[in-house]
């Protein structure tokens, strides 16, 4: 047991280490290495120090999940990487609730402190699971990206926590508690789903990063339940870090984390008296938009979710290099929120091997944009709203933004002028320093690189 204590502590050491380098694009692989050597070190001393397993049907699971994970790492596309973090997260927490609901049928251990960690471990990690099938879908596309909200929402969603609480005291003290028990897992279940329905698409990070952090109390209190010291270390850790980058998320778009649950952004707006202000464009081309980068000595790309979903990051890629061999600086502004997860366009840019030193977050770049020549946004939108800054009424309005709109010219690529996640249309496009240049971002950004190098 000393032995198996030590490797844990080792264990957790490498897992702080690997969370330290993922918070650096140009370390996170080597962080990603060094918390799976932890991981393997956890459960080689898990399954030494208990001679009692079946290592058959243990081996047998390993080679299953090691062949679905192989699978998935191949065929899943950068693009839709959101999704399968949603879906990690969901099967961290059914992992989690599914073993604590094995120990709640196992007699041999039936005290009121295993009782009540069971039952908040299920409660979490059932929540965990359906509310994460909810967001995979959100963002999917089959289940609608805006929130769904209907009348007596809230209040049915506080019926249902004050039942669970109940029914979970009723679970821990003992007795005939099975119908407790069960009724406690359908409604964990339930308010999973009526949590996360009713959270628009412009709130996703959030989301995610917010439901991975209940899979590790989930895990953490199922390491309670099987008085587990590694289990309670990671789960704490993914717990602690995910409520830190949740922060993170909520302070980069100026809201509490209440109010991205139940504020539901990214509704229909309603038309007040007035009527609906019309944004003027002007259209360009890829030829005028070579000619005016060709002018510019300073060059900043804003990727949004328009450039992952075009697949379209080794093409800016082309286009930066090709700008820099012309003599251009070339930098890359990245909002803490844009795309569909946390980090969702490091992740594109570095997969696309961008140069990490290039990769500036708001707070580096904002000030660059005043002596910024061109401004190139890829499918960004809310992100670089300035009515963030001076609209009142937008719900929007106190989100960081990137300063694009201080940029000399402005080059906005769309495929169309739908508005962004958050529902409101953008008046950044109407500014007198704005061109539009509509279409594909990978296309674009394909004949806008011929285009340089013929110049």
């Amino acid at each position: 047991m000393e032995f198996t204590n030590i490797a844990y502590v080792l264990a957790a050491i490498l897992f702080i280490l690997g969370i330290k380098k993922l918070s650096s694009p140009k370390t996170a692989r080597k962080g990603n290495a060094i918390s799976s050597v932890g991981m393997l070190i956890a459960i080689v001393a898990t399954l030494v120090s208990d001679g009692n397993m079946d290592y058959q049907t243990i081996a047998v699971g390993m080679i299953i999940g090691a062949v679905i994970g192989a699978f998935f790492a191949i065929k899943v596309e950068m693009t839709q990487m959101p999704q399968m973090v949603a879906i990690f997260n969901g099967f961290g927490g059914g992992a989690s609730a599914l073993v604590a609901a094995a120990e709640y049928f196992n007699p041999a251990n039936p005290s009121t402190f295993n009782a009540a960690t069971i039952a908040i471990s299920v409660f979490v990690g059932t929540l965990t699971f359906t509310g994460s099938f909810i967001a995979f879908g959100k963002l999917q596309g089959f289940i609608s990206g805006k929130p769904i909200v209907f009348p007596g929402q809230k209040i049915m969603n506080a019926f249902i926590a004050i039942s669970i609480v109940l029914l979970g005291i009723y679970t821990v003290m003992g007795g005939d508690t099975d119908p407790y028990f069960y009724g406690l897992v359908i409604l964990a279940a339930l308010i999973g789903i009526t949590l996360t329905i009713p959270i628009g698409g412009a709130d996703m990070p959030v989301v995610i990063s917010l439901l991975n952090s209940y899979s590790g109390v989930a895990a953490a209190a199922t390491g309670f339940v099987l008085m587990n010291n590694g289990l309670i270390i990671a789960g704490a850790l993914v717990g602690a870090s995910g409520l830190i980058l949740t922060n993170i998320m909520c302070k980069g778009m100026n809201r509490s984390l209440a109010n991205v649950i139940f504020g539901a952004v990214g509704l229909e707006q309603p038309i007040g008296d007035g009527e609906t202000k019309q944004i003027s464009v002007k259209s360009s081309t890829t030829e005028e938009a070579a000619m005016i980068l060709d002018a510019a000595d300073k060059v900043i790309v804003v990727p949004g979710y328009g450039l992952a979903v075009a697949q379209a990051q080794h093409a800016v890629r082309e286009v930066g290099e090709q700008l820099e061999s012309m003599g251009k600086k070339v930098l890359y502004a990245i909002h803490p929120v844009a795309g569909r997860m946390p980090g969702h366009m490091n992740v594109l840019l570095a997969e696309a091997n961008v140069p990490y030193e290039q990769l500036k977050d708001l707070d580096e770049i904002n000030g660059e944009f005043e002596t910024c020549d061109v401004a190139i946004v890829l499918g960004a939108n809310d992100v670089v709203n300035p009515a963030a800054r001076h609209d009142t009424s937008s719900p929007i309005y106190g989100m960081p933004i990137l300063d694009v709109d201080k940029s000399k010219t402005v080059l906005v690529n769309k495929r169309t002028m739908n508005p962004g996640f958050a529902g409101i249309q953008n008046e950044l496009f109407g500014f007198e320093n704005t061109l539009m240049v509509f279409g594909d971002a990978k296309d674009m950004l394909t004949t806008l690189h011929k285009d340089l190098k013929e110049l």
